[in-house]
């Protein structure tokens, strides 16, 4: 179908990814561990078109970048929600050579059970302030 992403479907209804190791107004509950989501693509800059004609740089090498990147985001939040994570945490991104054609992108993380953190009792105010 034209203009749907490619990748993995990740059925995941809530899961915060972020690249700090705190989440601001959550509470981590439960450390699972590490995880990783990785994919894996040819590069080939005649193929790939990393510069237009024109010599600038390519907008759809940009596009497949992001989507790649994506993707691999997708299989780690994927990994994450099957060992029982709704986040995960210090999410980073790796690349390596595998063979000279062929290229890994890694996103990786803490996967952890956060929960909202409860919220600090507030002074009781007067709602309503006589005039004298």
């Amino acid at each position: 179908m034209r203009g749907q992403p490619k990748g993995p479907r990740v059925s995941v209804t809530t899961m915060l990814v972020v690249t700090t190791d705190t989440i601001p107004g959550y509470e981590v509950r439960a450390v699972i561990g590490e995880v990783v989501g990785v994919t894996a693509r040819t590069f080939n800059p005649y193929i790939e078109g990393v510069k237009s004609l024109n010599g600038k740089l390519n907008p759809q090498l940009l596009r497949l970048l992001a989507q790649i990147r994506q993707e691999a985001v997708a299989h780690m939040m994927a990994a994450a929600e099957q060992r029982g994570a709704n986040a995960v945490l210090g999410m980073r991104f790796d690349n390596r050579d595998v063979t000279p054609p062929w290229r890994e992108i890694c996103a990786y993380g803490t996967a952890v059970l956060v929960v909202p953190a409860a919220a600090p009792e507030l002074p009781a105010y007067p709602t309503q302030v006589g005039v004298g």
